[in-house]
């Protein structure tokens, strides 16, 4: 057992924390704040670019900028902060002490040293292949060395907290029985984080050392295969990790607890199984790859993985029904919903991201992830419009519900301006809805995803896209603007909460920061024998929603060829 003198506990919490697993959290959330920052700053000069009104930059520099924010946010921001939730998860929740600290220490400047290299790589000039950095395009060396290097530390990471699961088993730290549902899902999501940097390695390596002259030739299909085993399985590793965060806030906030451990831990479980072939979706043109391999993997095994998400998408809000009729909020359908904290920045970041994920990113996912759909949409705008719902709208705002509980129980300090972040997330949220929406509907349009200007000015042979669409960027950009602001709040307010924020003491706060959790069971409550009809009636409007938007893709689908 380590030295009691090792470990801090919040006063308002009950949290036990180590205080080296303390110190490793708050660098990794610090450090992806920053990347998130930065990120935040180019996506605006995106903007601004893709706005054809304002068109602000030329190609060069659109490409470089536009590489450095898909790997600085989709990569850097992230798993700098899911790092940290991996060791809350397991030291501070299951009470344990941190396995291995200096590794944990070496992960982490692996980490940041790699993510500096990549950055550097990219604003020197000669890397803007994007994220996706496609062969025969190729980067800097020193871009794909950071990517290795970076994804080394993670991998680090993820055994530090497979190692603090061991110790706190070993150590009966948290009782008897299985790890809470929180930590089940973060082990999924560390479980995905290893296939997909072993992915990662399989391919960033060969083409480091083809870069650096070790190796003639990589084969761009099969580097396309392999590298989205990588790319989009690391988006993976971010829905399990906030679905993760979901059930923790449903928890402090509301003392809930899931339906049924049993049914959510399959869904995690599900997600380990089939959840990475989503990946095959970006494959559905690739000539070269059978139609019964891409068909199988986009449909019959990737709805397994879709039915996890629709576990999730029911269990947590209804774990959130149940909690609040059992506090006697039990009239109607939604009284629970209405009387829900919607000024707390950690319930509405949350539930946003719940509506944001499932409305917007899981519905257009399985319709991206159906090979003929698929067609009428591939390599245009909606690609970035699904997964700015799912990775932003969905993991970012997750991640920010979660850091303003965090400011006070890890950092002690509290949140400044608190008016200020009542209404954060909900600029945040709402712009992103708007820009995701308008993307996708300049998508169907058939706007290029990667193209800086739909004018085609001084090319050879030229194409006019609908008034329409000119209309859609111009939406778009407006509502990401706005996403924008309410990012740069976001910054703003933890950055100087934790530099000047009231110091928390010793002592018990008069406002809770974690609530009672109610009693177990959801017998004598709800309607009608039903006990959480409230979210039956959002799960049926969900499950409309889908129906009616997947029918509607395949009419469009129909209209692509006229016949006779």
């Amino acid at each position: 057992m380590a030295n009691s003198a090792e470990f801090r506990t919040c006063p308002d919490t009950g949290l036990l924390f180590h205080k080296p697993a303390e110190t490793l959290m708050k660098l990794n959330a610090v450090a992806g704040i920053v990347f998130l920052l930065v990120g935040g700053v180019i996506g605006l000069l995106m903007i601004l670019t893709r706005w054809p009104t304002v068109h602000l930059l030329q190609a060069d520099m659109f490409y470089m900028l536009l590489t450095a924010h898909g790997v600085g946010v989709l990569i850097f921001w992230i798993i700098f902060f899911e790092i940290a939730v991996l060791y809350f998860a397991s030291s501070t929740l299951l009470r344990s002490r941190l396995a291995a600290p200096r590794w944990a220490w070496l992960g982490f400047a692996l980490m940041v040293i790699g993510s500096i290299m990549t950055e550097v790589a990219v604003f020197q000039g000669r890397s803007s292949v994007m994220m996706t950095s496609y062969v025969p395009m190729s980067a800097e060396p020193h871009f794909y060395l950071g990517l290795i290097l970076f994804a080394v530390g993670a991998l680090i990471g993820c055994f530090v907290f497979l190692g603090t699961l061991v110790i706190a088993r070993a150590e009966r730290t948290y009782g008897e029985g299985s790890i809470p549902v929180v930590t089940f899902g973060a082990l999924t999501a560390c479980i995905i984080a290893i296939f997909t940097i072993a992915s990662g390695a399989i391919i960033l390596i060969p083409t480091f050392l083809w870069k650096i002259g070790f190796i003639n030739y990589i084969d761009p299909l099969m580097y396309r295969v392999m590298w989205w085993g990588m790319g989009h399985s690391s988006q993976q590793i971010n829905v399990s990790a906030h679905i993760a965060v979901w059930y923790l806030i449903a928890g402090v906030v509301f003392g809930a607890k899931p339906l049924s451990e049993k049914v959510s831990r399959m869904a995690f479980l599900l997600y380990i199984l089939f959840l990475q072939l989503a990946s095959a979706h970006h494959l559905l043109t690739d000539p070269g790859i059978s139609s019964e391999w891409k068909i199988f993997n986009t449909s019959y095994a990737m709805y397994l993985a879709v039915l996890a998400s629709m576990i999730h998408g029911l269990t947590v809000p209804g774990a959130i029904e149940a909690a609040q009729r059992k506090r006697g909020f039990n009239k109607g359908l939604f009284e629970w919903l209405r009387k829900a904290p919607w000024g707390n920045p950690t319930f509405s970041g949350m539930f946003l991201s719940l509506i944001i994920f499932g409305f917007l990113g899981g519905i257009t996912g399985v319709v991206m992830g159906t090979e003929q759909i698929n067609l009428i949409i591939h390599n245009t705008l909606y690609v970035p419009g699904h997964f700015h719902a799912t990775v932003v709208g969905g993991t970012t705002l997750a991640f920010m519900a979660l850091t303003y509980w965090l400011v006070p129980v890890l950092f002690q300090r509290d949140v400044i301006l608190p008016k200020l972040a009542k209404w954060q997330p909900y600029l945040f949220g709402f712009g992103m809805i708007g820009f995701t929406l308008f993307m996708m509907g300049a998508g169907t349009l058939g706007v290029p995803r990667r193209h800086w200007d739909i004018s085609f000015a001084n090319a050879l042979f030229q194409y006019q896209y609908p008034e329409v669409a000119y209309l859609m960027l111009g939406l778009m950009a407006i509502s990401g603007i706005l996403a924008i602001v309410g990012g740069g709040l976001f910054v703003l307010q933890i950055v100087a909460s934790v530099l000047f924020g009231r110091r928390r003491g010793e002592v018990k706060s008069a406002i809770p920061l974690i609530a009672e959790p109610v009693a177990a069971g959801v017998h004598g409550i709800g309607i009608g024998g039903i006990s959480v009809p409230g979210t039956l009636v959002l799960a049926l409007v969900f499950l409309t929603t889908f129906i009616l938007y997947y029918f509607v893709n395949w009419k469009y689908l129909s209209q692509v060829w006229g016949l006779g």
